[in-house]
């Protein structure tokens, strides 16, 4: 079988990956894992683990892990160095990971051919790699924080009841098997009135489960029993029962094991999912006795207070139904077509992705953020607080919650080991030998199952009394006012917040003058603009990578000092009112394990008065090479003393930090007018942009346009960004476009020139992000061009197939006819009959070049796993050679033989398949 070459990878690879497959999470490596080899093949071929597959439109980039990884949040990534090549879809043997050639994008040339989830590179064992070298000193947890006046996390006076319904499943679009329509309802007895109602939508995990094995079928196999994940947040419930709410938990098992399939990694399934239960909650309020048992004997549900509750992918799928009830989607991408009968006053995202980077701005949040998280480690949940600045009003407040030592699982009890009733394990993988000073079990800072899922219930029931029951005595816990709920101890959580009551916002990203520091990029390759290079030990979430290698407008002020006293203005374009305001509140970035970073705060007005507010201190957080640490504190100044001292609050043209310690670093996100209370908080009227994906055929003759498709509904003008990905580079270009309801203000056109020589199918993808009044749903789409030509016929003739010791084997590849793009087949050694040429008849070197194995102690070639001879024909080429070198060893000995048989898509022999035999004789 021969295979086209969008890729040919010719340096040193990582060859392992997490997530995306069924297979479960190993606590070590499996006995039978054997951590695969980095080697780079002379002749340009993939390395080891790596392999194309397929002919025609089924040609495929395939890695194969050499043990099960698991199924997880965190989307699986190919990437060649920085660039991402696109989302493999995970094999039912749970090792096998695939990606369309056309969605790789760029030709020759590609190096460091690696796999990535969440943000991390992995290891052998499907694991954030370990980092060697010394050990790490112990970590001391942050200092406990003043107690907040009110406690959300004591329980209420009510009783509780459970419950369960299951409804007929429905059909989602590109799903083509229905979804299950199942939940969990837990409901406060004695309670009177409409209560308001929480929705809970857990993430992606396994599906199905038989003793110690696990699956991502469905509907799951005879003999195997659906996980139950829609019951892991049966405490979170109680604890908002016995409060006064209704809660019901839902199921997606049927959408986990089906969102590969999905562009967006199945965000518009799962909106589609809640809103078809939120609508039969809409009708059993209005008609209570066609309502299930559980929920008719229960108070009936206010729909116009409700909570979404989502970890996750469910995260995303809730923040997503937000705006879907806000902003209606497309008809055609959506699964529920009905009238919106509620009102969602507030969602709480736990350890959400975010792929889209699409949050919803006029929605209030607060997003719990693990410090330990294994799954989707890159805390890319950040982005449902920093991208939501400057997008609407501002009026909601938008909180991340950093619980310091809680992993990603724990969070539902369905997904912790010794509760779970299925196989389940800590996603934050404990090396023995190299334990992490902050993540491992017994360390001082990581929590408990338990501490951990009291944390999680008591901050979820703070969002729903702030959010949905209008107590600001609650704000303290979420806003970076620096209190804490005793029902949450022990565990150490910290919080920041946009939004609300802040106002006059002093934002990198927009049109700024730094002096004295540096306007660094969140995401870009280049490390003198980058905020973190790329070497640095630790992540931060609010630089969490998204499709593009480098992005435009995610910025901070850098701040670097050797010595006290080097001040850093930062000066926007326009002028900032403050008035009104309390203090000037900070979110101020310091290293992980640092402590009393010192800065002075001042600000100048137009006029030239300037006033110093005083000083702030900022530790940093308990991190380690492992964790996503790098994440800002919230300080505030008071502005009393720019009052005053005179200073015109109205038209402050600049703040002014200065390093008070004796050297450091620290990144400014922004500062903000800041005072107490929680706003009403209105929806603005908003246009919508969604992008879809138009699949053509290239042709034989001419040059045909088309135009990528784009729909804008609601209202109003508003900005987005618009980056267009070329196939080739994987480059992206961006600009700046204002749309309006029905316009065609985002016109991308692909030319596409026909011919009759065997190419690639091509994705033109189109990136679209909300810069300001605008809000996306389908964030990704484009042109796809199928390849409508055969491929070429391929003859294998020997050129040197019989040679004396010392001398190359040489074959030779033969097309029918020469092709626009690179064609390359992949040969595995096989065993002969007779004498076979040994692992020291070969170059040593070219050995663990080609397999990194030794050739002590003398075995036959057949013996070693992972060896193969790949040949690369050239585009416009019509042949190309393969060899393998051999040596002279003195050592008297019959003629000795060679097989190698081209591969099947598993990189095993394929019956019938070419054959390159040689045989090597004797130079004595």
């Amino acid at each position: 079988m021969f295979r086209a070459r969008r890729i040919w990878v010719t340096a040193a690879a990582v060859l392992a990956v997490a997530g995306g497959s069924p297979g479960l999470a190993q606590a070590a490596p499996p006995p039978h894992a054997r951590p695969s080899t980095t080697a780079q093949d002379k002749d340009g071929g993939l390395p080891p683990g790596w392999q194309i597959t397929g002919e025609g439109a089924g040609r495929q980039l395939v890695w194969r892990s050499t043990a099960p990884v698991p199924m997880t949040d965190a989307r699986v990534e190919f990437y060649a160095k920085d660039r991402m090549l696109g989302v493999p879809r995970p094999g039912k043997d749970g090792r096998t990971f695939r990606l369309d050639l056309r969605r790789a994008g760029a030709p020759s040339g590609l190096t460091d051919l690696h796999v990535r989830a969440g943000g991390r590179e992995l290891d052998a064992a499907g694991r954030t790699e370990t980092p060697g070298g010394r050990r790490s000193a112990a970590v001391a947890p942050p200092a406990r924080l003043p107690a907040n006046s009110v406690d959300p996390g004591t329980p209420g006076s009510y009783r509780t009841t459970t419950g369960e319904y299951d409804l007929a499943p429905v059909r989602l679009p590109g799903f083509p098997e229905p979804v299950e329509m199942k939940a969990v309802v837990v409901a406060p007895q004695g309670a009177t009135g409409h209560r308001p109602l929480a929705l809970f939508l857990h993430g992606r995990h396994s599906t199905c489960y038989s003793g110690q094995d696990v699956t991502g079928d469905w509907p799951c196999p005879q003999g195997t029993k659906p996980i139950p994940s829609y019951r892991g947040y049966l405490r979170d419930q109680q604890l908002l029962a016995s409060q006064g709410y209704m809660t019901v938990s839902i199921s997606a098992n049927g959408i986990n094991a089906q969102d590969d399939r999905a562009e967006d990694g199945g965000a518009q399934a799962r909106s589609s999912l809640v809103r078809q239960h939120l609508a039969h909650w809409a009708d059993w309020a209005a008609h209570p006795a066609s309502a299930p048992a559980v929920v008719r004997n229960a108070p009936p549900a206010d729909l116009s207070r409700v909570l979404l509750v989502g970890h996750s992918r469910g995260g995303e799928g809730v923040n997503r139904a937000a705006m879907d009830s806000l902003y209606p989607p497309p008809a055609a991408q959506d699964g529920y077509h009905g009238r919106v009968r509620w009102h969602i006053r507030g969602t709480v995202l736990i350890g959400p992705t975010i792929f889209g980077q699409n949050p919803v701005a006029d929605v209030p949040s607060a997003t719990i953020l693990p410090g330990c998280d294994g799954d989707v480690s890159d805390l890319q949940g950040e982005v449902y607080v920093d991208g939501t600045r400057a997008v609407s009003r501002g009026a909601a407040l938008h909180s991340a919650v950093y619980v310091v030592g809680a992993d990603h699982n724990f969070f539902n009890t369905e997904w912790t080991p010794g509760q779970a009733q299925a196989p389940a394990d800590d996603d934050f993988y404990n090396d023995p030998d190299q334990r992490d000073p902050v993540c491992s079990p017994g360390t001082a800072t990581r929590l408990t199952a338990d501490q951990q899922h009291k944390a999680g219930s008591t901050y979820i029931a703070a969002a729903a009394r702030l959010f949905v029951a209008g107590d600001d005595r609650v704000r303290p816990l979420l806003d970076g006012s620096g209190r804490r709920a005793p029902s949450a101890d022990p565990a150490r959580v910290l919080t920041h917040a946009v939004g609300a009551h802040r106002t006059g916002a002093f934002l990198p990203d927009g049109k700024v003058t730094v002096t004295g520091g540096r306007l660094c990029s969140a995401v870009d390759p280049d490390n003198g603009v980058a905020c973190l290079a790329s070497g640095t030990k630790g992540a931060s979430p609010h630089f969490a990578q998204w499709e593009t290698d480098r992005e435009v407008g995610r910025r901070a002020v850098a701040l670097r000092w050797s010595a006290p006293g080097s001040a850093v203005q930062m000066r926007p374009g326009t002028p900032v009112s403050l008035d009104g305001a309390k203090d000037l509140s900070l979110r101020v970035i310091v290293p992980p394990n640092s402590t009393g970073t010192k800065l002075d705060v001042s600000v100048t007005d137009t006029h030239g008065k300037r006033a110093a507010l005083g000083g702030v201190a900022v530790d940093g957080l308990p991190g380690t090479e492992r964790t996503t640490s790098y994440w800002a504190r919230e300080v505030r100044v008071p502005l009393s003393a720019a009052t005053r001292a005179g200073l015109d609050l109205a038209h402050v043209k600049s703040l002014e930090l200065t390093p008070r310690s004796h050297s450091g670093k620290a990144w400014l996100m922004d500062a903000w007018g800041w005072r107490p209370g929680t706003p009403a908080v209105r929806a603005a009227a908003l246009p919508r942009v969604d992008l879809g994906r138009t699949t053509v055929k290239e042709g034989d003759s001419g040059v045909r346009t088309y135009r990528v498709p784009v729909q804008v509904s609601g209202q109003g003008n508003g900005e987005v960004r618009v980056y267009v990905v070329d196939p080739d580079t994987g480059k992206a270009k961006e600009h700046l476009v204002t749309v309006h309801r029905g316009g065609h203000d985002i016109d991308v056109s692909v030319q596409v020139k026909g011919n009759t020589r065997y190419s690639y199918d091509v994705d033109d993808t189109v990136l679209v992000k909300a810069v300001h009044g605008a809000v996306v749903g389908s964030y990704r789409g484009g042109v796809t061009v199928l390849n409508d030509d055969p491929m070429p016929k391929v003859t294998v003739t020997p050129v040197a197939d019989r040679v004396t010791e010392g001398q190359p084997l040489k074959w030779k590849v033969v097309l029918s006819q020469a092709a626009d793009v690179d064609l390359g087949e992949i040969f595995v050694v096989v065993p002969v009959t007779g004498p076979e040429l040994s692992t020291r008849d070969v170059d040593p070197a070219w050995l663990a070049d080609a397999t990194g194995e030794s050739p002590d102690p003398e075995r036959p070639l057949s013996s070693i796993k992972y060896l193969y001879l790949t040949t690369n024909v050239p585009k416009g080429a019509l042949s190309a050679e393969v060899s393998l070198p051999t040596i002279t060893d003195r050592v008297a000995e019959p003629a000795e033989s060679v097989r190698f048989q081209a591969t099947d898509d598993n990189g095993d022999p394929q019956p019938g398949g070419a054959v390159l035999n040689g045989t090597v004789l004797d130079a004595s």
